[in-house]
C-alpha cells in the first residue's frame, strides 16, 4: 500500500548529508532534527518508542543506519542506547547528576521553553540531551554534581568560584583525550547552558550567570557546513531565469521566505495574513510545522505573491493553493515536484552542475537564506557593540537580550534581512 502524500511529507531528509563528516554528535542531532519529527506526526514517541529497521526502510532512510554502521560501527539500537541516552528507563530520563535541586531546576527550564516557545517534543529532547551534556562535564571535571549551590543568591563562596567551576566543565569537553565533539556540539552546548544560568538569573533562583563569558573565552571555529549553499549571485541568475510568476514565486518562497520544499508545495492563501500592526510586517502561519508551530515573516516578494494571486484568480475553479496540482490526486503539487521545477530552472538559469560537490537543490536555496539570516545577526550584533561597552558588558548579545525591546530586536533584524534579500534579489543598489 502506498503512503499518501501527507505522509511522504513527514519523510526524513538527508539531501546533501556528507555522511564521512559526521561525527556521533552530527549523527545525534539528525535524530532529533530530522528522525524524531517524523515519528512524533506519527503519533510515535520517539524518546521511548525505538524505531525498527523497517520503519527507516520505509521512508527511504536506510542510509543512517548504513553511516552510521560504516563510519562509527555502531547499530541503531547502540546508538539509541548509549549515544541518545535513551535505553530501556521505564522511570523517565537519566540525567547526570542525583542532586534533586539541579535536575527540578533543569526539568523546570526544559518546560518553559516548550510551552513558551511551542517547541516540539523532540526539540526539548535535543536541548535535554546538550544540557545533560554539560552536567556530566561539570561533575566530572568539578567532581560534584551540585550545580545550584555555587550560584545560589544566598551563597557564601565568591562568584569567581562559581565561575572558575563552569569554564573548567567547558574545559573538560574541550580538551578531554576519551571523547571528541564538534565545535558545533560545544556551540549548541554553550548556548544552551548560558540560556539556563540566565533563565535562573531571571527567576531569581540564582544571582549570576556563570556561562556569561564563554563566548569570548572559547573561539570554536565550526567547520565548513556539509550541505553548501547558493549565493547571492545565484538567485539573481535564477530571478533572471524566471520567465513565469509561478517560477518567481518559487524562488522567493524558497530563497526569500527560507521555505521547505513542502512547505512551499502546500503554500494556501489562508496561510498568508496582511492585516498586522503598522510597526509589524505580513506573515504566514504553519499548524504543524517541524519543530511546532510557526511563523515566518514576509520580509519579501509581496509584489510577486499579488501576481499569482491575480493570475490563479482567472480560474473559477482555484481552490488557494499557489501550487495547484494538475493530476487531481491532490490539490496542490508534492515535494518532489517542486525540486524538479527547481532544478530545471536551475538548469536554465546557467547555474554549476555542482556546488562544492552537490547539485542545486531547495534546500541549498533555503541554505542561503539561513546564512544570510545568519549573516544579518552578526551584523546586528557588530552594531550593538558600543552599547555593550556602555553597559560594562563584554558580549552584545546581552544588550540585545536584556536592553533592546523585542519589537525594536525584531525591527533591526528585519531591517538588515530586507536590505540582504532586496540585494541579492537584484532589487538593491
Amino acid at each position: 500500500m502506498s503512503r499518501s502524500e501527507t505522509e511522504q511529507e513527514r519523510m526524513p531528509s538527508f539531501d546533501g548529508i556528507r555522511w564521512t563528516s559526521c561525527s556521533l554528535e552530527d549523527f545525534t542531532d539528525l535524530y532529533w532534527d530530522e528522525i524524531a519529527p517524523c515519528l512524533e506526526a506519527e503519533g510515535i514517541n520517539p524518546t521511548s518508542e525505538k524505531p525498527t529497521h523497517q520503519w527507516f526502510q520505509d521512508r527511504e532512510a536506510r542510509s543512517f543506519l548504513a553511516a552510521l554502521r560504516r563510519h562509527h560501527d555502531r547499530s541503531f539500537g547502540e546508538f539509541w542506547n548509549d549515544d541518545l541516552g535513551l535505553g530501556d528507563d521505564e522511570e523517565g530520563y537519566t540525567w547526570a547528576t542525583t542532586d534533586d535541586t539541579t535536575i527540578d531546576a533543569l526539568e523546570q527550564f526544559l518546560n518553559r521553553r516548550k510551552s513558551r516557545y511551542s517547541l516540539a517534543t523532540s526539540s526539548v529532547d535535543a536541548l535535554r540531551t546538550r544540557l545533560n551534556l554539560y552536567v556530566r562535564a561539570y561533575g566530572e571535571a568539578n567532581g560534584t554534581d551540585d550545580l545550584l549551590t555555587p550560584i545560589q543568591r544566598d551563597r557564601e563562596n565568591p562568584a569567581y568560584e562559581a565561575v572558575d567551576a563552569c569554564y573548567v566543565a567547558f574545559d573538560w569537553l574541550n580538551e578531554g583525550t576519551e571523547h571528541e565533539y564538534s565545535a558545533q556540539t560545544l556551540q549548541r552546548v554553550r548556548r544552551i547552558v548560558d540560556a539556563w544560568y540566565q533563565h535562573l538569573v531571571g527567576r531569581r533562583v540564582a544571582s549570576m550567570n556563570p556561562a556569561s563569558g564563554l563566548y569570548d573565552e572559547f573561539k570554536w571555529e565550526v567547520e565548513d557546513s556539509p550541505t553548501p549553499s547558493l549565493s547571492a549571485n545565484h538567485i539573481r541568475k535564477l530571478m533572471q531565469a524566471s520567465g513565469t510568476t509561478r517560477e518567481q514565486l518559487l524562488v522567493v518562497a524558497l530563497a526569500g521566505w527560507g521555505l521547505r520544499a513542502s512547505e512551499a508545495a502546500a503554500l494556501h492563501v489562508s496561510q498568508f495574513h496582511r492585516d498586522v500592526p503598522e510597526d509589524d510586517v505580513p506573515f504566514i502561519t504553519f499548524e504543524s510545522r517541524k519543530n511546532g508551530p510557526g511563523e515566518v515573516s514576509l520580509l519579501f516578494g509581496m509584489d510577486v505573491l499579488d501576481s499569482r494571486i491575480d493570475e490563479l484568480s482567472e480560474d473559477e475553479t482555484w481552490t488557494g493553493y499557489l501550487f495547484p496540482s494538475s493530476q487531481g490526486e491532490t490539490p496542490h503539487v508534492t515535494r518532489d515536484t517542486i525540486r524538479n521545477r527547481f532544478q530545471n530552472l536551475a538548469s536554465e538559469a546557467g547555474l554549476p552542475d555542482r556546488i562544492e560537490g552537490e547539485r542545486p537543490s531547495p534546500q541549498l536555496c533555503r541554505r542561503f537564506w539561513y546564512d544570510t539570516y545568519t549573516a544579518v545577526l552578526e551584523g546586528v550584533l557588530e552594531g550593538v557593540d558600543e552599547i555593550a561597552a556602555e553597559q560594562g558588558s563584554s558580549d552584545p548579545r546581552v544588550v540585545m537580550q536584556n536592553y533592546l525591546s523585542d519589537s525594536r530586536s525584531r525591527r533591526v533584524r528585519r531591517e538588515f534581512m530586507r536590505d540582504q534579500l532586496d540585494t541579492a534579489f537584484g532589487e538593491g543598489s
